[in-house]
């Protein structure tokens, strides 16, 4: 209730709960709009979606409070996303406890959500079930008799189609209104373990609670409660016999509501089926899979190379503007050298990034991800894993953070570690700004077969690198690591659909601003550490050095003719005295050697010197060092790492980041630093090492501790390490 003077308001908190693929993520999107906030279940590492939403029905104004609880099959808790969704429900002392639960359904696949929806009408909570996709079902031809089945369940049921937003308005007016226990129970199955629900029951009894749980609450308790399990275990009685006995009941009880109300489907019904028969396929599935990932890759290089080069050039414009509007010093260097190189290195990369994102978000959104998993389910399981953990497996490209977050859907604690251990080898789009960057130094830009643009095949390659290592590993885990239990994998293929642009669209824009946001302040906030530790040295040898520079470069902005009669000057003897002794030929070159050896010379410089001797094998310079150093922190600092390294102390030349790396020399072979050897070197290294303190601080907080990470660090750089040193000592 309000203040005083005020209009009341009605406060209602609605829990959606739903199976896997049935759109509840994307009903609550419709019903929440960007109302949301994110965080995580009291107590445990979960992520939970909340909303407040405010609509007024007449002269009541309804305050509603969503929960977004992690999909579910049932509420036969098999992993930690279950569990919490279950906890939710059973446990009134949750702080989460809803006022009412809205169960969302698959109009199109029906019997898999009403086992869910019984169990909950059976806890005797009030409960609304949402018939979503009512649209895709009408075009399958399936008709259902939406009153009907309302009338059998005992509750209110309201056809939507959260992708379309039809049907929200009645269906947020039945929330505001409703607030009945079920009518009936959907099952008994109460009765099924009478002897045990009563134990429960008595127990209830002496501790003095006066409410007692609703009966099948009662059944809930002692079949997933570990207390409760091992008591009746004690007294001979079996709650997996139980739960066996009660889905053969609950599942005759469907097949009866589906009979009555629900008809069978006409038209293009076939439609799924018949494609499946091609993408479920043993052999063409997986011919299938790979030449989608080579379409997509294809794309991401192609499409992308036109917006790259105009920022590319956009930032080169940039720079050249400032520098010639504003006047030299520390503060322009700083800009241009520190800031807008930081800048770029973020930037340029916004096309492929939303690219792949694209069409991750078009997979995923027409079901085809599904039968990927599916798909996979076989091979998963020769190396000791199922087709649950391709999902984190496949959205490890995306990122390994939220990857790892979603191996909780995985009951099996040993398939989840390795899960965990080994996503992080999937190439993520983090590691896409490094293998361009590499890829487009020393591959070149042409076509094979007339079709295939060959720098496209090599970044498919990189990502099928990864994913055949984590495979590798994963088996290798599987021998070592020991656990006992056998989880099943069971999923409910989603009929295919048309993506709606309008999620696929808010995805990209999401993701992006992560990028943008996420990346971009830990890349700036290294490129003005890096341009500081560039720009600046200990010693008087940096000043001796920086001084020779300005002198260097007040003879070149004087225009000197080599050629004049001037060779009494004093000051033009001194410095052609001084490049005789760089060995230098003109002006230009003696700027060069003096700015390199600068660099050698700053805080940065003897950073990279300390650890060169460690990397050198690998083909790498102490400037490369550096960026592995940085990239720690996030594997895209590496292209920021480069502009500031390349661009510090050379305002006169803004060139882009490609083009410097591509004319750099060794100072004693006159050989490019960026060989083939070195640059497929770097590759290696970028696709195994774990540069990522996000995933290191993520895996800590899914296993609750730094043993597994610390292994993960270790196994993944000592494997960078090995690949990389046989990769340059064959190829250089």
């Amino acid at each position: 209730m309000e203040n005083a003077g005020q209009k009341s308001v009605l406060k209602r908190k609605v829990a959606l709960i739903g199976n896997p693929n049935s759109g509840k993520s994307t009903l609550f999107n419709a019903l929440t709009g960007l109302n949301q906030r994110t965080g995580n279940f009291p107590g445990v590492t979960v992520d939970k979606k909340t909303a407040l939403v405010r609509k007024q029905f007449g002269k009541q104004e309804v305050e509603f409070s969503y929960i977004d609880l992690p999909g579910t099959y049932s509420l036969y808790a098999k992993s930690m996303d279950e569990e919490v969704a279950t906890n939710v429900l059973v446990d009134k002392s949750n702080p989460d406890f809803p006022d009412l639960v809205l169960i969302v359904a698959d109009a199109t696949s029906l019997k898999r959500s009403l086992f869910l929806a019984g169990q909950i009408i059976d806890l005797n909570l009030p409960c609304v079930l949402a018939l979503n996709m009512m649209d895709d079902a009408q075009k399958a031809g399936i008709s259902i008799d939406v009153q009907r089945l309302s009338n059998r369940l005992g509750i209110p049921v309201v056809p939507v189609s959260a992708r379309n937003k039809t049907g929200l308005e009645e269906l947020e007016q039945v929330l505001s209104e409703h607030n009945e226990l079920p009518a009936y129970r959907f099952l008994d199955a109460a009765s099924i373990s009478w002897p045990a629900v009563n134990l429960v029951l008595k127990s209830f009894a002496a501790e003095n609670i006066k409410e007692y749980p609703a009966l099948y609450k009662a059944h809930q308790l002692f079949a997933t409660d570990e207390k409760w399990r091992e008591q009746l275990a004690d007294a001979g009685f079996s709650p997996n016999t139980a739960q066996a006995e009660e889905s053969l009941l609950r599942y005759g009880v469907i097949a009866r509501h589906l009979e009555a109300c629900v008809g069978k489907a006409t038209g293009n019904a076939g439609f799924t089926q018949k494609i499946d028969r091609w993408i479920t396929h043993k052999v063409w599935g997986y011919v299938i899979f790979l030449l989608i990932m080579l379409a997509v890759f294809q794309s991401i290089f192609y499409l992308a190379e036109y917006p790259m080069s105009w920022i590319e050039s956009g930032f080169a414009w940039i720079q050249e503007l400032i520098l010639t509007s504003f006047p030299e010093g520390v503060l322009t260097d700083l800009i241009v050298n520190g800031l807008l190189a930081g800048l770029s290195g973020v930037v340029i990369f916004i096309p492929q990034i939303a690219l792949l994102f694209f069409f991750i978000a078009m997979l995923e959104d027409s079901g085809y991800m599904a039968r990927v998993s599916f798909i996979m389910d076989k091979l998963m399981r020769k190396i000791g894993l199922h087709g649950r953990s391709v999902i984190p497996l496949i959205s490890g490209m995306a990122c390994a953070v939220p990857a790892i977050m979603g191996t909780r859907t995985i009951s099996n604690w040993k398939e989840r570690i390795i899960t965990i251990m080994v996503t992080p080898l999937m190439s993520c789009s983090a590691r896409l700004p490094v293998y361009t960057l590499l890829i487009s130094l020393v591959i070149p830009d042409k076509m094979v077969g007339g079709i295939f643009h060959l720098q496209g095949l090599v970044l498919m390659g990189m990502y099928v690198l990864g994913f055949v290592t984590a495979i590798a590993a994963a088996w290798v885990m599987n021998k070592i690591i020991k656990g006992k239990g056998r989880s099943w994998f069971i999923m409910e293929l989603p009929v295919y659909r048309m993506p709606k642009w309008s999620n696929v669209f808010y995805l990209i824009y999401e993701k992006v601003k992560i990028f943008l946001v996420d990346a971009g302040k830990v890349i700036l906030a290294v490129a003005v550490v890096l341009w500081f530790m560039v720009s600046f040295g200990p010693g008087d040898e940096f000043k001796q050095n920086q001084s020779r520079i300005s002198e260097m470069e007040d003879v070149l902005e004087n225009r000197v003719d080599f050629t004049s009669d001037k060779y009494n000057d004093h000051e033009f003897r001194d410095q052609l005295i001084y490049m005789d002794s760089l060995k230098a030929d003109s002006i230009n070159a003696a700027l060069s050697i003096l700015n390199s050896r600068q660099l050698e010379l700053s805080y940065a410089g003897r950073l990279g010197k300390i650890i060169e001797p460690a990397i050198a094998p690998l083909g790498y310079d102490w400037k490369i060092g550096i960026s592995l150093i940085t990239s720690l922190a996030a594997r895209e600092v590496f292209v920021g790492t480069m502009a500031t390294i390349y661009g510090a102390g050379d305002d006169e030349n803004i060139v882009p980041i490609r083009e410097r790396m591509a004319v750099e020399k060794h100072a004693d072979s006159g050989l490019p630093v960026y060989s083939f050897a070195t640059a497929v070197s770097l590759l290696i290294f970028y696709a195994f090492a774990l540069q990522c303190i996000s995933t290191i601080a993520i895996v800590k907080r899914e296993t609750k501790s730094w043993k597994w990470p610390a292994i993960q660090f270790t196994f993944m750089g000592a494997l960078a390490w090995v690949a990389s040193f046989i990769t340059y000592q064959l190829l250089k």
